[in-house]
């Protein structure tokens, strides 16, 4: 006796920061038959579990390699500082990067910020994470950049953050290998972008549809689809039965003159 082959599953990546339980909610309800595995990913490995096929996509941050994926943004992150709560930018609601010029503002090996060139003073040694800055932050050995969600991933309640208007942005994206677009891929592209269960559960509508709509309206009757032959080659039939149908129609007042007509005698 074999056994039964495992149920096909969908195995989804996401990086610190990205919340996917909204998502993996209607894919549970929509298909409950197909298990979803999650697969928690640093954003640096993101790109690499996705191109060796550890994860059918991935909830990442852009950008990604656009010859080797396709990517759909979902949303923009605003860029906060993380500080102590005692600390002066508390005073404001939000800030400036120039309102750091004077800081020592850390910048960890796993920023996903993606700086030209960060802000304030650098820092002696760079954090190796974004959780050892965090650190840094609570000793008051500097403050902290980053995307709102890491800020409250890592929320201590002696630290505190506030908007920075004109930082970078991170952009969040869900992510797949482009030669790899299977069916469970368009079922949860069609979850993320909020198609109904009825969109062919988020696949591409097939196109033969357009060619049926004619049919819908025949249903009073087929007698406007000729028997034989053309409409052209049954509007010339020469049954007489055509003849009769314009001499009972009144139409064919012409015909009807030539038929009336007496012989010239000779």
């Amino acid at each position: 006796m074999t056994d039964s082959p495992e149920p096909p599953s969908f195995r989804l990546a996401y990086v610190p920061g990205v919340t996917p339980a909204k998502w993996v909610r209607i894919w549970h309800e929509r298909l409950p038959d197909v298990p979803l595995e999650l697969l928690q990913v640093s954003a640096a490995e993101a790109s690499d579990v996705l191109r060796d096929g550890g994860a059918d996509a991935g909830l990442v941050r852009l950008p990604v390699d656009r010859t080797v994926f396709s990517a759909i943004p979902l949303y923009t992150e605003t860029s906060v500082v993380v500080v102590p709560k005692d600390h002066v930018v508390t005073a404001a609601e939000e800030v400036t990067l120039e309102d750091l010029a004077d800081e020592v503002v850390l910048h960890p090996l796993d920023d996903v910020i993606g700086w030209d060139e960060p802000p304030g003073e650098a820092a002696f040694e760079r954090p190796a994470t974004t959780a050892d800055a965090i650190e840094l932050v609570a000793a008051n050995i500097g403050v902290l950049v980053v995307p709102q969600s890491l800020a409250r991933l890592h929320h201590r309640r002696d630290l505190t953050y506030r908007p920075v208007t004109d930082a970078p942005q991170s952009d969040i994206a869900l992510s797949w290998r482009e030669d790899a677009t299977t069916d469970m891929v368009e079922d949860f592209i069609g979850i993320v972008r909020g198609r109904t269960v009825n969109s062919s559960r988020g696949r591409t509508q097939p196109e033969p549809e357009r060619k049926q709509r004619p049919e819908k309206g025949g249903g009073n009757g087929g007698g406007r689809k000729p028997a034989t032959g053309t409409g052209k080659g049954a509007a010339r039939g020469s049954s007489g039965a055509a003849k009769g149908f314009r001499g009972a129609s009144g139409g064919a007042k012409g015909a009807g003159a030539r038929r009336g007509k007496p012989k010239r005698r000779g």
